[in-house]
């Protein structure tokens, strides 16, 4: 296969201060002590987060360039299978101080590494395309959102102050069908990519796969149409639940999105350090795959397959072609969809005009992750890279995938062939999804 374009030290450095400079803004103003406590057992404390971000990026950028690559080499402190979520608050964390220090001396010797130029040792496959460079920035973006996952859970004491710097625009008509739908004709349609240069493993390779004709929600279910879904019962009709999801629902208590409250005939919300009416036209945010599931059966509907999911996002029946983006080529900006945290809120459903498929769904990028009924499996040809603890430990039917970002997502840790994926009970992500039916 033929390598990627090279990324130049400068560039290198560039992607790998954008990260840091996120990374440092959103914990700015949170007090030190809410920094190290363990807010809640689904959540690392911040501190380890940073704390795992530095070690990540020594470990890659330091001593793994010349191989050979062993995640395992991770202090035991940080290294996230020694220590699951549920045990970190009990660890004997470095102070924020020590772990700043620790985010900086990691950043210097890379620096000096980049400046020094001489990477004749390292591994052609890391270095092709910039990817070991592009995979340490994404990982960074990555624990951006989730610690903001962290941040959302803290309901007790002072409240974290989210750094708002941008504003949503208002929302706008998206067409469709009498359903609020709009159709795939089916065809053969290509999924997953080649691209070495930035998405991962489980995103390769491409491969062909027929996929069935099907019709598709226009836009994310909304707020108002998850409400209906609550007022006519429907967390009490057990016939919209699976099984499993019955049982989870019932342990759980679940009766609404996780921070819906209702206040004096009202539904409200939070987002972050905001308390706000629950906006019908917004996307549902925080519900989990059971719910998405339950509220599909109820309307009549499905939940999209993975490769569903992906054609509509991407592939353009009338040209046979595919995009990294709803909208073509062109990395996101602040005009083309709702990510890169600085709204801290999901936005009305057609507020950015251009984040439009080419079948006609809008916002498949941005706002909201968007569970679909698959398992998170590989996909044929799949080859792991460079470690397996990212993706290969992850398959089989434990964990369902989910797609297109959400408000919390870097632009530069989505696209869409980009594959995340949770357990199904998980709602504390921002998670939502949107409807399909059979054609």
């Amino acid at each position: 296969m033929a390598q990627s374009e090279p990324i130049t030290p400068h560039e290198a450095a560039a992607l790998l201060a954008d990260a840091r400079e996120r990374t440092l803004l959103l914990v700015s103003a949170v007090p030190e002590d809410e920094l190290m406590n363990q807010h809640n057992k689904l959540m690392s404390p911040v501190v380890w987060d940073m704390g795992h971000i530095a070690h990540f990026e020594e470990l890659w950028l330091v001593r793994n360039l010349e191989g050979p690559v062993q995640f395992g080499e991770m202090p035991g402190m940080f290294n996230p299978f020694e220590n699951p979520r549920s045990t970190r608050g009990e660890l004997e964390l470095p102070r924020m101080a020590d772990t700043l220090d620790h985010m900086a001396n990691a950043r210097r010797m890379v620096l000096d590494r980049l400046l020094d130029g001489d990477f004749s040792e390292a591994d052609p496959q890391l270095l092709d395309g910039g990817y070991i460079f592009r995979m340490v920035a994404q990982h960074e973006y990555q624990h951006n959102e989730t610690i903001l996952q962290a941040l959302q859970l803290k309901d007790e004491g002072v409240r974290y102050r989210a750094p708002r710097a941008l504003a949503t625009p208002s929302g706008r008509p998206v067409p469709a069908d009498a359903d609020g739908m709009v159709r795939f004709p089916g065809g053969r349609v290509v999924i997953g990519t080649d691209d070495r240069s930035g998405p991962y493993d489980n995103e390769r390779p491409a491969h062909a796969v027929d996929v069935a004709p099907f019709r598709i929600g226009a836009w994310a279910v909304t707020n108002g149409e998850y409400a209906r879904f609550i007022e006519e019962g429907g967390y009490e009709d057990r016939t919209f639940w699976s099984e499993a999801g019955w049982a989870h629902k019932e342990q759980a208590g679940l009766v609404a999105p996780q921070f819906w409250s209702m206040e004096d005939g009202q539904w409200w919300t939070r987002s972050m350090d905001r308390d706000m009416p629950v906006d019908p036209y917004r996307p549902v945010c925080h519900v989990c795959w059971y719910e998405a599931e339950a509220y599909c059966s109820w309307a009549g509907g499905r939940l999209p397959t993975e490769h569903e999911w992906e054609a509509a996002a991407s592939w353009d029946p009338a040209t046979g072609t595919k995009r990294t983006y709803p909208w073509g080529e062109e990395a996101p900006t602040a005009l083309d969809a709702n990510l890169d945290q600085l709204s801290f809120e999901t936005a009305r459903i057609g507020a950015y005009p251009r984040n439009v498929s080419p079948i006609g769904a809008y916002g498949m990028i941005g706002d909201v992750w968007e569970w679909t009924s698959s398992d998170f499996t590989r996909w044929p040809g799949y080859q792991t890279f460079p470690y397996p603890e990212y993706s290969e430990l992850f398959f089989g039917p434990d964990y369902k995938v989910l797609r297109g970002g959400s408000w919390a997502t870097r632009p530069g840790a989505i696209r869409n062939t980009f594959r995340n994926w949770d357990y199904p009970i998980r709602r504390q992500i921002f998670s939502g999804f949107r409807m399909a039916r059979d054609d």
